[in-house]
C-alpha cells in the first residue's frame, strides 16, 4: 500500500466503500467479458437485486492500484462495506457452503417467488418427453429473455421452486425476477405443436421504419430522436441533419431519456442500427425503429443528393 500515490489510495477508499456491495470486474453486469466475472456476477444475482459493479477494463489506474492497495493480484474483486471478500474462487466456496449470504449481510433480500402459469397440456408434453410423471427442470431466462430448460442437477443456494400439475420449475433469482406473470403453454397450430412462452416482461421488438415513413416523420412536429451508429469517417461521408452521431455525449443523452421516448436508429445499410435497436429494446425502451435499408435506402429513394460510398 505504501507503493500507492496518495491520491489513487484516497480514490481507491471512496471506490471500494460508496456502496455496501460493489465488484471490480472484467466487463459490466450486463456483458461480462471474462468467465471468473461472469460466474460471480451470476452467483451474486442470486442474492442481491441490485449491487454495484466497476469495470477494471476501463481504468488502468484503478486496475493496477487496486492489486496493490488490496494485496490481491487478480479480478474479480468482491469488496463489502469497505472490505476485500475475495475473488471468484472464494465466492463459490462461501456460495456452495451457504455462507455467502452472512458475509453479504443486511443487503441479502428474500426472493420472490413468481407468479407462473403452467398449463396442463404444457405439463402432459414435458411428462411425454421427459417420460417422467413428476420432471422436475430448471429454468434458466438469461438478460436478454432467451429461454432453456435444463435437467436438475441440484438446488442451489437462493433458488426458488414452483410445482403444477406435478412439473416442477426451479429458478436461480434471475430468472426468477424475469419470470413473474410468465405463461407456459403447449399450443397446436397450422405450423405444428410447440411450448410457448408468453413472458410479459420480455421486451418490446423495435419496429420497423421505411426511409420514406422516416422523410414524413422528420417533417412533422413529432418527436423522434434519431441515432447514427455508423463510424465517425462514415458520417463525416454522408449524414441527416436531424441524425445524432452515437458518441460518448449521445449515450449520456439517451440514459436520461424516458423509456417510451421514441428513438430511431439509422446505418449505412439496417444491419448495426438493427443491432442497436435490440440493444436499447433490452434496456427497456418501449418505442424503439430500425430504419430498414439506412442511409443508402435513404440516398436512393428519398434524397439523391446525400453521397453513396
Amino acid at each position: 500500500m505504501s507503493q500507492l500515490d496518495p491520491a489513487l489510495r484516497q480514490r481507491l477508499i471512496e471506490l471500494t466503500t460508496r456502496e455496501p456491495v460493489i465488484l471490480f470486474m472484467k466487463g459490466t453486469r450486463q456483458q461480462p467479458q471474462c468467465g471468473f466475472s461472469a460466474r460471480t456476477v451470476e452467483i451474486l444475482g442470486r442474492y442481491l437485486q441490485q449491487f454495484d459493479t466497476f469495470n477494471i477494463l476501463e481504468d488502468e489506474e484503478v486496475r493496477e492500484g487496486l492489486k496493490i492497495f488490496a494485496d490481491w493480484p487478480t479480478f474479480p474483486q468482491l469488496w463489502v462495506n469497505g472490505e476485500l471478500v475475495g475473488g471468484s474462487d472464494i465466492i463459490a466456496t462461501l456460495h456452495q457452503g451457504g455462507e455467502l449470504a452472512e458475509v453479504l449481510g443486511s443487503d441479502v433480500q428474500p426472493i420472490a417467488i413468481p407468479t407462473v402459469t403452467i398449463t396442463e397440456s404444457a405439463a402432459t408434453r414435458i411428462k411425454e418427453v421427459t417420460q417422467d410423471p413428476s420432471p422436475a427442470l430448471r429454468l434458466v431466462i438469461d438478460a436478454d429473455f432467451n429461454y432453456s430448460f435444463e435437467g436438475l442437477e441440484r438446488i442451489e443456494p437462493g433458488d426458488v421452486q414452483i410445482t403444477q400439475w406435478e412439473l416442477s420449475l426451479v429458478m436461480d433469482p434471475g430468472t426468477a425476477s424475469r419470470a413473474e406473470g410468465m405463461t407456459l403453454d403447449f399450443v397446436t397450430g397450422d405450423d405444428g405443436a410447440s411450448l410457448v412462452v408468453d413472458n410479459p416482461n420480455a421486451p418490446a421488438q423495435p419496429k420497423l421504419m421505411q426511409v420514406e415513413d422516416l422523410a414524413i416523420w422528420l417533417e412533422s412536429s413529432k418527436p423522434l430522436h434519431l441515432i447514427d451508429v455508423r463510424t465517425e469517417q462514415e458520417w463525416n461521408l454522408a449524414h441527416l441533419p436531424a441524425a445524432r452521431f452515437l458518441d460518448e455525449e449521445t449515450a449520456t443523452f439517451l440514459d436520461g431519456l424516458d423509456k417510451d421516448a421514441p428513438i430511431a436508429f439509422i446505418c449505412h445499410h439496417g444491419g448495426r442500427s438493427q443491432q442497436a435497436a435490440e440493444h436499447f429494446a433490452r434496456l427497456g425502451f418501449t418505442d424503439v425503429y430500425n430504419v430498414v435499408g439506412g442511409m443508402d435506402a435513404w440516398s436512393l429513394r428519398v434524397d439523391p443528393t446525400v453521397p453513396r460510398y
